[in-house]
């Protein structure tokens, strides 16, 4: 993933996604249609461009030549709040044929201003996965009702879940799921007050990496179990295969720091990625003095909130609600 692909959360995916410009299907004009594979499709209703998510299809299959589409970002629904994604689900499983060239597919690209993470509304997601043989980059926005069961798919190399609180159930079809060619997974695990409510033992499969051969990147981030997780990532079989690893956006301490000092090396990573922690100034001079090759990123070193009674500590992850 590129920088390009990868904006500040208020503005995700309004002006390029997988390498492409978006443009936008709003009720009154469609946009660019010179080349209907040059852009990604942005489809939503909401604040700015107003109507039903419908109308948006519908404007969309009328006036694209869809058969050359390869990227959609499915931003707003009428009310991210209380409405599932799942109409837009069926919409799109529906019209897979009309889609054969879809490879990359964002559902929920939705900003703070719209709708906060942990209030969207999602849904079963596997239709997607199984009605698009070839889609090759699906991310999701959102955990509250998210479900996915476990599929085996060909051709994903790119599965990102963005979630305050991802829900356990979901994390468990993720790792047992058969991926041979994902390249890039990304689970913001998020805290149990918004639905995350999963555990180590529900990602020691994806740590043994048996139905992952291809992975390069993994990314299990957000999560205030996050020294558990570094203590697993530190004997994992799946990280000697890794190009890129993530541990980032939570309550990571020394003692998770030390777990992974302690473990396998990690001196083959190009990057490790620790941002948004809450290690001490010198466990952060050993990470990055231990892996002197290695791209280490220890910033947004956050400071613990302690409740000057009875002195109990408080750490919070970069998102939750």
């Amino acid at each position: 993933m590129t920088d390009d692909d990868n904006p500040s959360p208020s503005d995700r995916y309004t002006e390029t996604y997988a390498g492409l410009p978006v443009a936008e299907v709003a009720r009154d004009e469609v946009g660019p249609q010179t080349d209907a594979g040059s852009v990604a499709w942005r489809l939503g209703a909401g604040s700015w461009d107003g109507g039903p998510v419908a109308e948006c299809f519908d404007r969309f299959f009328e006036h694209v030549d869809t058969a050359k589409v390869t990227a959609i970002v499915i931003g707003a629904w009428e009310d991210c709040y209380s409405d599932s994604s799942a109409p837009i689900v069926r919409r799109l499983a529906d019209e897979a044929g009309r889609l054969p060239e879809l490879r990359s597919l964002f559902l929920g690209a939705i900003s703070s201003e719209d709708c906060e993470i942990s209030w969207i509304q999602q849904s079963d997601i596997t239709p997607l996965l199984e009605a698009y043989p070839k889609l090759e980059r699906l991310e999701v926005r959102g955990g509250s009702g998210l479900r996915l069961r476990p599929v085996r798919h060909e051709s994903l190399k790119v599965l990102r879940f963005e979630a305050g609180g991802l829900p356990g159930e979901a994390v468990r079809a993720v790792a047992v799921s058969e991926l041979p060619a994902l390249e890039h997974l990304e689970l913001w695990l998020g805290v149990p007050e918004y639905g995350g409510d999963s555990n180590v033992s529900d990602v020691e499969p994806i740590l043994r990496g048996d139905r992952l051969p291809a992975l390069r990147h993994l990314g299990l981030q957000d999560s205030e179990i996050q020294d558990d997780l570094a203590a697993a990532v530190a004997s994992a079989p799946i990280v000697a295969r890794l190009e890129t690893l993530s541990l980032s956006m939570g309550v990571l301490t020394d003692a998770g720091a030390e777990a992974l000092l302690s473990g396998q090396p990690l001196t083959h990573l190009r990057v490790l990625d620790l941002h948004h922690h809450y290690m001490s100034d010198e466990m952060m001079r050993r990470v990055t003095e231990a892996l002197p090759g290695v791209e280490v990123d220890v910033s947004e070193n956050e400071e613990p909130d302690v409740d000057e009674e009875d002195g109990e500590v408080w750490r919070y992850v970069a998102v939750d609600e």
